[in-house]
């Protein structure tokens, strides 16, 4: 049995709140679950309305989706997502220039497939903290080329600089992942406005010292605002063999 809790916070700093969340533990087309974390960037409520729309939009195609096979599922909702949002954009001034990222999963079984655009992150947690997507930023891009180490990356004044975006482009890149887990494992999606506040064996120890899963969520947001909440935290955790099992 599969058990799962999602939340957003505005954080300290932020007057609007551009995460914005979708989860399901049921069905929905031919994806037994799907979960997804988007945090919309652009000036006004534009960032806010990308997030909310690319994940409404997402949810719509992954409905109507006839595929059986779930990586061309989400493949076929993000971009069908970035090609409306770049329409909606087109038409409103006002909306010019937004963007979101995404990271999107379902669970089928003992495999979670995912995913990404952009920085938001998914973790698997166990023993360990593993960070399962790879950060479409300029800061990562310069440490996977070696010209950066992760400690300096972490407070470097250009890490909020994504290089691949919903809205960004006329087409887009995904990056999809295939993760094999294990009893015991907690997934963990969540915006830049938790993994810049806190440090990721920081998520692993609250994680692992709260009861339930809601406490886990609210703690990992509390624990955000403590250390500053610069930006809108958004979390949604996954707990895929809740009953024990693995089947």
């Amino acid at each position: 049995m599969l058990k799962t809790f999602s939340i957003t916070d505005v954080g300290q700093k932020r007057k609007l709140n551009q995460d914005y969340v979708f989860s399901s533990d049921r069905r929905i087309g031919n994806l037994s679950n799907v979960f997804i974390v988007a945090d919309g960037m652009g000036g006004h409520n534009a960032g806010d309305y990308a997030s909310k729309f690319t994940v409404n939009t997402m949810v719509e195609e992954i409905e109507k989706s006839f595929e059986q096979n779930p990586v061309r599922i989400l493949e076929n909702a993000i971009k069908k997502a970035n090609q409306k949002l770049r329409a909606k954009a087109a038409e409103d001034e006002q909306l010019y220039g937004m963007g979101t990222t995404v990271v999107a999963a379902t669970v089928m079984g003992r495999y979670l497939q995912v995913a990404n655009v952009g920085d938001s992150r998914l973790y698997v947690i166990g023993d360990d903290i593993r960070q399962i997507t790879r950060d479409h930023s300029l800061v990562q891009e310069m440490v996977r080329a070696g010209g950066l180490d992760p400690e300096e990356a972490r407070t470097h004044k250009e890490k909020n600089i994504i290089t691949r975006a919903i809205g960004a482009d006329d087409t887009v890149d995904v990056d999809f992942f295939n993760v094999e887990l294990e009893k015991g494992d907690i997934v963990l999606m969540c915006s830049d406005g938790l993994t810049n506040m806190l440090e990721d064996q920081e998520i692993r120890m609250i994680v692992s010292g709260q009861r339930d899963i809601i406490e886990k969520a609210q703690k990992l947001v509390d624990m955000a605002n403590q250390h500053g909440g610069k930006d809108n935290i958004a979390v949604i955790l996954i707990e895929p063999f809740a009953d024990g099992g693995a089947e």
